[in-house]
This record gives structure tokens, sequence and C-alpha cells, in this order.
């Protein structure tokens, strides 16, 4: 069979888009997609049609330099995307994230042929392309690899399983990685009809079941030379990637959070009753409803605050030529907007239900979603292991973990 992966793509013959005429783009998609979200969850129907038009209008180029017919966007135009996304869906939102990681890690490497990739996916991103992974495993040690690809002839074969498969569902192209006969990591992408790659829906968390984070199989299948690239990640190196990752949650907890004051909002104007011994004859004269949907707002914005303050500090260190000490300051701006950022995310979606009775937990409203979804997401990494990265390196100025989780 023809194997795409060894297809050179062709220029896109249509001028580069702006930063705006992207993030306008994006403005005219969120209605479409915020339609029916809180049914899609609570009866599980995965949002194919979301991540394609995300796709389709091209989204995941913002962070696309301008020399490859991209937009040129800042991290902070990124993640001030993702954060209205995830307003409206969050699973929407945190399935996106190995797309635009991928396109961070393009951007970060130095290794040999590292323009030659940038030359390769950054047109296919041009053209439409949705990139999955197939990384993470269980069953050993948090970050262990058991799956194993070896040398068969001038090419590859991989056996294995893999858990926590974001976006793979959706995607067009797999990203995976295992250990070689030396017992080394090695990353491949395969085309997602690959004989042999398979992906299962089993993903079965309370929250955010939308993501296609479920099981990808790699059973005997072949891995052209081609298709294996030097990973952008080393241990005991930080790299603006993981950065990059870790705020990606914080902006998808931010967008919760303003889902839930959406939420909130809609329910008091449109289903709530005052409490029997109030004196208002509405419940948005209810001072303690006002209260209640006052602080959510509060906790929504103070959210995506931190997140865009933390995400100019990763536009920093790029500024500062990658410099390892602004890298380590991003770090920690980052661990410090993930600890505020799932806080007011958490505090918010529990605040919800206080701005109306038992009917408030109606499945048919789904409003548990925002608190099932934002602990999912903070569940990603301890918080008290980010506040105490934080304090270590206020104390002592000792840099957080080299882990891929800072």
């Amino acid at each position: 069979m023809t194997n795409a992966a060894n297809v050179t793509p062709s220029p896109s013959p249509v001028a580069p888009l702006s930063v705006a005429q992207l993030l306008a783009r994006a403005e005219q998609l969120l209605p479409a997609i915020a339609a029916g979200a809180a049914a899609r969850e609570r009866d599980r129907q995965l949002p194919y049609e979301a991540v394609a038009q995300i796709a389709q209008a091209l989204l995941y180029t913002l962070r696309i330099p301008t020399r490859y017919g991209g937009p040129g966007g800042s991290v902070k135009d990124v993640i001030g995307l993702l954060v209205r996304i995830a307003s409206v869906d969050s699973n929407v939102a945190q399935a996106l994230r190995p797309g635009f990681a991928f396109i961070e890690g393009l951007l970060v490497s130095r290794a040999e042929g590292a323009e030659q990739e940038r030359q390769l996916w950054f047109a296919r991103y041009l053209q439409g392309a949705v990139l999955g992974n197939a990384g993470w495993e269980v069953g050993g040690a948090n970050g262990a690899i058991s799956a194993r690809i070896v040398r068969e002839g001038d090419h590859y074969r991989a056996n294995g399983s893999k858990f926590y498969s974001t976006g793979s569902l959706y995607a067009d192209w797999i990203i995976a990685v295992a250990l070689d006969e030396h017992d080394q990591p090695l990353s491949f992408i395969l085309p997602r009809d690959r004989e042999g790659l398979v992906l299962l829906d089993d993903f079965d968390a309370m929250g955010q079941r939308l993501t296609a984070s479920g099981t990808t199989r790699l059973d005997n299948v072949q891995v052209y030379a081609h298709e294996v690239r030097t990973r952008t990640v080393e241990e005991g190196k930080r790299t603006l990637v993981t950065p990059f990752l870790q705020v990606f949650l914080a902006s998808v907890q931010a967008g919760i959070a303003r889902n839930a004051l959406n939420d909130a909002v809609a329910f008091a104007r449109h289903h709530a009753r005052p409490i029997k011994h109030s004196s208002a004859e509405q419940s948005v004269d209810d001072p303690y409803v006002a209260l209640s949907v006052g602080e959510i707002s509060a906790r929504a914005y103070t959210a995506e605050a931190v997140v865009l303050k933390a995400a100019e500090a990763i536009d920093r260190a790029w500024a500062a030529g990658l410099d390892p000490a602004a890298v380590d300051e991003a770090a920690i701006e980052v661990a410090q907007a993930q600890y505020i950022a799932a806080e007011c995310a958490l505090k918010a979606a529990e605040r919800v239900f206080d701005v109306g009775g038992a009917s408030t937990t109606g499945r048919g409203h789904n409003l548990d979603r925002h608190w099932r979804n934002a602990r999912t997401v903070a569940n990603h990494n301890p918080r008290d292991w980010k506040a105490a990265a934080v304090g270590t390196w206020q104390l002592k100025g000792t840099p957080p973990p080299t882990s891929g989780l800072f």
C-alpha cells in the first residue's frame, strides 16, 4: 500500500491567515461546539465534528511561524484560544493537547533533521491534519515504558499497549513511543489506518470522558524507518514543551470555571425560583444567588488571568532564546497558575449548585459535569506537588523537578 507518511505535502496556495483571522474563525465555531455539549457529555457522544471543524479552520496552526505559512502567534494567543474553547466544551479543548504540544516540540527541537520535520509537519497542519497521542502506559511506575520496537530489516515492528491516548480517536496521525533493543525510548508517528494500530474507545474516567483518552494497541505494527523521529524531551532536562503542556491543562481549568459561570447565570435566569423564605420574587433578585454567581465569576476571572500571565512567562522564555533560567521561571509561573486555576475551577463548579435548589441536580442539566471535569483535569498532576515545588523555589532557589510535569 502507499505509505502516506512518505509523501511530502504540497505547499498550500492559500495566503497565510493572521492571528486575528484565526481567532475570529474560532469565535464563529464556538456556538456550534457549545450546542448540545452538556447532552454530549451526559450521553457520551464523542465530538468528532467539533475537532474536525477546529482542524479545518486551521486553529491548530496558530503558533506556526510566518516563514512556514502560519500566523506566528504567541503562546498567550494559543492559551487564550484554549480557554475560549474549554469555556464551551472542556473535552474538546483537552483533546487538542497532543496536536498543539507537537508543534511546540517542533519549534523547540534543535536535533538533526528538525528543520525537515518542521517543514513536513507544518505543511500537514496547514492542510488540516490532526495528531493524537499514545505515549503513557498503565501498570508500571509512572512514566515507565514497556512497549517494544525492534528492527526488522530496514524498518521496525512495534508491540505494546498504551493508555491515556488523548485525542487519538479524532486523529489522522498517532504519536507513540517504545523501547528499542537497547532499552532506549524511540518515538515514531503512524498514520491512523496502519495495520496493527488499534484505537479503543474505553476511557472510563468520571470526567473529561470525551477526550478519547483510552487504549492504543500496537499489534505487531510496522514502523517505517522515516517514521522514527528524534525525541524532543530528554530525561533530566527541561524544555519549554513541558511548561506548555502544563499551562494547557490550566487553561482547560480556566475554561471549565467560565463554563460553570455561564451555566449558573443561565440557570438563575431561566430555571431557578427563590427559596420560600426569600424576599425576592425572581432568583436573579435574590442576594444569595447574586453572591454565588459573583463568586463563580471572580473565580473564573482569576483562573483566566493567571493562565494568561503564565503563558506570557513562556513567551518571555522564547524571547530570551530559551535561556535555562527563563525556562525555569516559566515552569514556576505555570505551576502557580495550575494550583490556582484548579482550585478556582473546582470551587466554581461546586458553587453552581447554590444558584438553585434541588432542581440543579437534575440529570437533564448535567451541571455536575463541571466538577467532574475539573477534578479529572486536576488529578493529572497533584496540586500539592505544584505548591511544594514553588515553595522550595521561593525558600531555596531550587528549580522544580525535571519530571516532565513542570
